[in-house]
């Protein structure tokens, strides 16, 4: 497998904090991998030592083959960043704004006004093009400083929690971004605070704590690593609460968790074939229910269960 990004034992201090104690991490080329943790994880850190931005003091890191303190003018070639706020100029226009960084980059004035174009047309901004960007809405904005960051044809992106703030509407438009770029062939490294985001986005999610990596693998297999399955039964009657609730006690040997206002019963479970058995029995019995199913962890419950902290919207940096 070829990797666009490979770290080994980076460690970061700042004083008597440890904001890296030796962390590995590695990113396919042409993937996305998702870094989560709570604040003060590290996670900020190591974009920044794999951005030129920061030396580690132990470890060490290459992106695109090329060593990050050895060789930065190499990795910044080869990199593009967004963070969480917008960096472009509001005062200027989407057009003004990618051809001012085209030109930063040493493109000619002909190739800076292509490039810019190419980019807005490609994030659907070619009818506001001469506008200024203060006159953008949020999801526009976040779809310029990508572009803005795309100016210099990078084959890695590093994104800094890119939909802060945003409302679902605009996020999803993000997302749809992010999609077609790797579609493209482009690596992602992404950092959120919405682990949805990384559910929907990341092919792998890396999760930090106290400066270290705490665990890896895609969704799925975090999930399966956390804990089994959960049973969720719903009955259409709340007065079959008590029999559903005997027989979820005697197919699984747990007592359901039960929830009188929603007339929810959950249960945990390890047996695939429950839910059919499950199906049989309530047939039985002659009970409907609105709700069945069989889930797995939540990525928040697993974000819980590794590091110890919930994850509401903003915990994450």
């Amino acid at each position: 497998m070829s990797y666009a990004i490979r770290a080994e034992g980076l460690v970061k201090k700042f004083g008597d904090t440890t904001a890296l104690g030796g962390v590995d991490l590695e990113v396919p080329a042409g993937k996305v991998v998702g870094v989560l943790g709570p604040n003060g994880a590290g996670k900020t850190t190591a974009v920044r030592i794999l951005a030129t931005l920061l030396r580690p003091d132990a470890g060490h890191a290459t992106v695109g083959g090329y060593d990050v303190v050895k060789d930065p003018v190499r990795v910044r070639g080869m990199i593009g960043l967004t963070g969480q706020y917008a960096s472009v100029d509001e005062d200027l226009s989407g057009l003004e704004n990618l051809m001012l960084i085209g030109r930063l980059l040493d493109l000619s004035r002909q190739n800076a006004r292509a490039r810019a174009n190419e980019l807005l047309e490609q994030f659907e901004l070619t009818d506001a093009a001469t506008r200024s960007v203060k006159t953008y809405s949020g999801g526009m904005r976040r779809r310029i400083d990508l572009a803005a960051s795309l100016v210099g044809r990078p084959h890695v992106l590093y994104l800094d929690e890119p939909t802060t703030g945003l409302d679902p509407h605009a996020r999803n438009e993000v997302w749809g971004v992010v999609r077609r770029l790797v579609a493209e062939g482009s690596t992602v490294l992404l950092t959120t605070q919405y682990l949805e985001e990384a559910d929907q986005l990341a092919d792998r999610i890396t999760v930090f704590d106290h400066g270290l990596v705490v665990a890896d693998g895609r969704s799925d297999e975090l999930k399966r690593r956390v804990g089994g399955q959960t049973l969720q039964v719903r009955p259409t009657l709340i007065a079959d609460l008590d029999a559903v609730e005997r027989i979820l006690a005697e197919l699984t040997g747990f007592e359901p968790a039960r929830d009188n206002d929603t007339g929810l019963l959950t249960v945990p479970t390890s047996d695939p074939l429950l839910l059919s058995t499950l199906v049989r029995k309530l047939d039985d019995a002659g009970i409907t229910a609105d709700e069945l199913a069989l889930r797995l962890p939540s990525l928040d419950e697993v974000f819980l269960a590794l590091t110890g902290n919930p994850s509401p919207e903003g915990s994450l940096v």
